[in-house]
């Protein structure tokens, strides 16, 4: 039987630095913003190039241009940053699924650990975006699915976030979290909690509560606004395995065809 929904009791946080993961790892990747397209699609080679330059081997000022979330000094700040949190961070761009109009995506991953502490972070994060390239530069992007996982322990605690990619505005939806193993015993704390456009673009820290949870997750039920966008929710678990922090944007949609584009 499905748990219950409910609102989960409140407890105090999280050592700062483990609560504060949930909100910046929405923004670590490329970009925030959604944008439309109108141009072709990078060449192979400039995306073996946008890799090699996001891994130091390379100049992101002479790759990047034409909107403001590409504009490349604000790509190679939130590049610093995250290197300043996980030192040895690598991304990987790969061919991702072709869209329904034909267009071509790519998969943007970024990997990377830290010790703090006793604690070893481990991060995995994932876009999926549509890009447009002027032929020398790429110069836009559409933002088609995003999220990041946050782990620590020696073992991958498995979860799986059931947050859909897409909704429709003014929707409600199912925002779950859900252990994919038993407890067996163990007690589980967790919480979630939506995060402002720009919280994610400040990398604030969520007031994120902490709750007891029954019934192997998180579910909670949400609405999405009324103008077409995007909502972004924030996750943390506390299990004695290690602790797993994750972020799921979720685009809002005026038009049933842009849920699946």
């Amino acid at each position: 039987m499905r748990p219950l929904r409910h609102h989960t009791r409140s407890r105090p946080a999280l050592p700062g630095r483990a609560v504060r993961a949930a909100a910046w790892l929405a923004a670590l990747l490329m970009g925030t913003s959604v944008l439309p397209l109108q141009a072709a699609t990078p060449s192979a080679r400039q995306l073996q190039a946008l890799e090699a330059a996001f891994n130091g081997e390379g100049d992101l000022g002479a790759l990047l241009g034409g909107s403001p979330d590409l504009e490349p000094g604000l790509v190679a700040r939130r590049r610093q940053l995250l290197l300043s949190r996980f030192p040895d961070a690598r991304w990987q761009i790969s061919t991702g699924p072709t869209l329904r109009d034909g267009r071509q995506t790519v998969l943007l991953r970024v990997r990377g650990s830290r010790q703090d502490g006793p604690l070893r972070f481990r991060l995995e994060a994932e876009q999926q975006l549509a890009l447009e390239s002027d032929g020398s530069r790429i110069t836009a992007q559409t933002l088609i699915r995003e999220q990041a996982l946050l782990r620590t322990g020696d073992t991958d605690l498995r979860v799986s976030l059931l947050i859909p990619d897409a909704v429709l505005t003014g929707q409600r939806y199912d925002v779950d979290v859900v252990l994919d193993e038993p407890l067996e015993g163990a007690i589980v704390a967790g919480g979630i909690v939506g995060l402002s456009p720009d919280q994610v673009t400040a990398f604030e820290s969520p007031a994120l509560q902490l709750g007891a949870l029954g019934g192997g997750g998180l579910f909670r039920t949400v609405q999405a606004p009324f103008s077409p966008g995007s909502q972004t929710w924030a996750v943390l678990l506390v299990h004695p395995q290690g602790l797993v922090s994750a972020s799921k944007r979720v685009r809002v949609v005026a038009d049933k065809a842009q849920l699946s584009p």
